[in-house]
């Protein structure tokens, strides 16, 4: 690493001295820069590094609610305002135990390079709260979230920040919010929230938009390497969401077999192939835990998860896609599945694999379709839904999926063509970063020091 870029990581993690996730997230993006910041000097002089690796705007909140019992309870609500260099904060929400300022930090400051890749005019942010949705009625949920909207609804806006959902936030929640919002602001702004219900402005394809244009991306990725495919192949998805739920459908599609899906607690394995329309209705509807699955497929076998690695990576597959959350795929566990044979990786989640991992993917010449390019397909449509709600117009199901496809395929070209440029060959962890890194660099540039 250059000495510009070397300083820049140095200040960043005397800053930053707490806080893993978004050192890790920066280091993972400066190292793969090197040959772009030599070819510009006038980066130093400008401070342009500093400036990216900086949020705009930390925001941080208490959260008062009332539970069923009558009791007032406090938690921690965040929005974190990256960068709005090319458009609107644009990022989810994540309501989640784990959550603190530094992973509130890493998954904006991934979602600045993310977005930049769609092509689309979104910037990045990332906002969420302590709190747990598990095991809370209706009710308690709701007053939370009007209460987490509450304070928010400063700070967002259709051409301002327009947050969407991410863990522990899905249609009801975003339901709530807006409806908290809508009752607040006295009007409709339907494009400050995406991920609504179809009846009140959402989008068609919304639901399977990450899932969907994951499985895209590494089609191409796939397809750039040797002219493979997904047909006849293995398939294991961590997680079982929505992003894990669709990359299954997806998956299918094309005749690959998904054998085993995950939560927290362990993983499921059916050679047969896991019935999604099981998962799907354990998952969605009766919200329970993955291992439900042996009452209605018997013949299926659970793992129970007793240490840091998901026994899932333990499972022999050609394709693995980590879509649970970040840092599941752990050195081991990538040796796990070198061992076993495979073939090609796909980010869902964001950063999923540690970095010791990745590298070791790609020294194994293990393919890796890396999160802020593989997994863009679940914002890409939230601008679309974004451009319908300034139109008052819905377009067809047929032509979100179409213009998400071809979103997917042109951030693969983009990926490709960075990391050949530079040198990097194959790797498109390197390559998307570029790709960001360099479109972001031109709008700073081009605006001065703000």
């Amino acid at each position: 690493m250059n000495e510009y870029l070397s300083k820049v990581l140095e200040e960043v993690k005397e800053k930053n001295p707490h806080e893993p996730e978004f050192l890790q997230a920066v280091d993972e993006v400066l190292s793969t820069l090197e040959p772009v910041v030599n070819a510009h000097d006038e980066y130093e002089n400008i401070a342009l590094l500093e400036r990216m690796t900086e949020p705009e705007r930390i925001i941080t909140f208490r959260v008062p609610w009332v539970n069923d019992a009558g009791k007032t309870i406090v938690n921690r609500g965040y929005r974190i305002q990256f960068s709005a260099l090319i458009g609107p904060y644009k990022g989810g929400l994540r309501f989640h135990p784990s959550v603190n300022q530094s992973i509130m930090k890493f998954l904006a400051f991934e979602q600045i390079f993310k977005n930049a890749l769609t092509g689309l005019p979104i910037g990045g942010a990332k906002g969420g709260s302590d709190f747990d949705p598990k095991g809370k009625s209706d009710n308690e949920i709701m007053r939370f979230c009007q209460s987490f909207m509450t304070e928010l609804y400063r700070h967002i806006g259709p051409d301002v920040d327009v947050p969407a959902g991410d863990i522990g936030v899905g249609a009801r929640e975003i339901g709530y919010l807006f409806g908290q919002y809508r009752r607040i602001k006295n009007g409709y702004e339907g494009g400050v929230l995406t991920g609504k219900g179809l009846e009140y402005g959402g989008s068609l394809v919304r639901t399977e938009a990450t899932g969907y244009g994951l499985i895209y991306y590494v089609r191409e990725m796939l397809k750039a390497n040797g002219n493979q495919s997904f047909a006849g192949k293995t398939v294991t998805i961590s997680g079982s969401g929505n992003v894990a739920i669709y990359a299954g459908q997806k998956v299918r599609e094309y005749g690959a077999k998904v054998v085993a899906m995950s939560d927290s607690n362990g993983c499921i394995y059916d050679k047969n192939g896991i019935n999604l329309d099981t998962v799907k209705r354990i998952k969605e509807v009766e919200r329970g835990r993955i291992r439900e699955y042996l009452k209605t497929h018997p013949e299926a076998k659970y793992y129970e998860r007793t240490g840091a690695d998901s026994p899932i990576w333990e499972i022999k597959t050609d394709i693995a896609l980590p879509c649970a959350t970040q840092n599941e795929v752990t050195l081991n566990s990538a040796k796990k599945l070198v061992e076993n044979g495979c073939i090609a990786v796909g980010e869902g989640a964001n950063m999923p694999c540690e970095k010791s991992a990745t590298a070791y993917f790609l020294a194994n010449n293990v393919l890796v379709a890396p999160a802020k390019a593989a997994n863009a397909g679940g914002v890409a449509t939230s601008a679309i839904e974004m451009s319908q709600n300034s139109m008052r117009y819905y377009l067809s199901f047929e032509e979100v999926d179409k213009m998400l496809e071809n979103i997917m395929i042109n951030i693969f070209k983009s990926c490709e063509a960075s990391a050949q440029k530079y040198g990097y060959g194959n790797n498109y962890v390197a390559g998307a970063n570029i790709a960001a890194f360099s479109k972001l660099a031109k709008a700073m540039k081009a605006q001065g020091i703000v």
